[in-house]
């Protein structure tokens, strides 16, 4: 196995401690497997704001430009709410500098947290692809103006037939592999937008005649994913809808601290931005008892994807599952485990090597 580097950007709140987290299990995993990882660190977020003024500094694109794999804490917090720069747009920006067009969130209720989940039959598992570029948080014109006396804001909601087309590819590329169909979510009934994206997927679907697609409006797959989330093993969405449905299968496994997130710029091999869905969560910052599953499920699919050692990232994602499967929890889960013991545990759990 080759030796690898690695940019981490700490970032705000909680970041510091969940990824410090995720860099101890990654020493165990190279230890066994016996390559080295040189790490170099960044500033993103309101601690580059306070070190250089920006949230995305120049330092840090030049970090980001070696083309390494990038993993990310969190960004945010009250201190910079009231700022002209704020922290979230150093994330928005550092995807765009990357070329992240995919947002990959993987969810599961683990063994061990089926009391977490508020489903009947919680044996949910599946991910959500996320086109990450476009859609309304990126169109123009976006707007304030006065008409008749009052304010009116505009966003602008926009799709290239390319852009829905790649990340239509990789929702069937991820599906192909799972043997799963591939549900692709939109609101082609109202939104033009969502009419050029169903007969975008529809044509790259002749590409892939062995997986099938199933077509579902925004609105009946929120409800369906809770009703019924084992037809939701590989959805393919926009950007807002994939921003709003990835948090729902946060609450359908328990908790948003149990999510990693990949966000790529191509297939198996390509750099990405590795980053837990939680928040920075100053509240309890320091404290040491943060919950670190999020970060070190972001480092396996790191190990997965830009690494392309997928016996690295089921290793990891192994060692976690048995560690909740055994009630070692932290308090957010109802546990009493510190960050620090969470963390060892799982540690163990790579070291005892038990069947994945």
């Amino acid at each position: 196995m080759t030796d690898k580097r690695l940019v981490v950007l700490a970032g705000d709140g909680i970041g510091p401690e969940v990824t410090e987290a995720a860099l101890q299990v990654l020493d165990e995993v190279r230890r066994q497997a016996g390559f080295s990882v040189e790490i170099v660190h960044g500033l993103l977020g309101g601690v580059a704001i306070d070190a250089a003024g920006s949230p995305f500094p120049e330092a840090t694109r030049n970090l980001v430009d070696a083309g390494d794999p990038v993993l990310l804490g969190a960004v945010g917090g009250p201190k910079w709410e009231t700022g002209t720069v704020r922290p979230e747009q150093g994330l928005l920006a550092i995807r765009k500098h990357m070329g992240l067009w995919a947002n990959l969130r993987p969810f599961e209720v683990f063994p061990g947290l089926e009391d977490w989940s508020p489903l009947r039959r919680p044996n949910a598992r599946g991910i959500v692809i996320r086109e990450l570029t476009g859609g309304l948080y990126f169109g123009e014109p976006r707007l304030r103006r006065q008409i008749d006396g009052e304010w009116e804001a505009v966003d602008t909601l926009s799709y290239r037939q390319s852009e829905i087309a790649r990340i239509a590819r990789l929702g069937f590329e991820t599906a192909r592999r799972k043997g799963t169909p591939l549900v692709s979510v939109d609101k082609a009934n109202i939104l033009e937008s969502s009419r050029l994206w169903r007969e975008t997927v529809e044509e790259i679907c002749k590409e892939f005649p062995d997986v099938a697609v199933v077509h579902r409006y925004v609105d009946a797959a929120a409800m369906e994913m809770v009703a019924r989330p084992e037809l939701y093993q590989v959805v393919v969405t926009e950007n807002l809808f994939g921003d709003i449905l990835s948090d729902l299968a946060g609450g359908l496994v328990g908790s948003l601290g149990l999510l990693g997130s990949a966000s790529v710029r191509g297939p198996v091999g390509t750099p990405g931005l590795y980053e837990p869905v939680h928040g920075s969560a100053p509240d309890i910052a320091g404290r040491g008892v943060a919950n670190p599953v999020g970060a070190i499920l972001s480092l396996a699919m790191l190990t997965g994807w830009s690494w392309n050692e997928p016996e690295l990232e089921a290793q990891i994602v192994s060692a976690v599952r048995r560690t909740l499967r055994d009630g070692r929890r932290t308090r957010d889960l109802g546990g009493d485990l510190t960050t620090a013991q969470f963390t060892e545990a799982v540690i163990e759990a790579i070291k005892g090597g038990e069947e994945r």
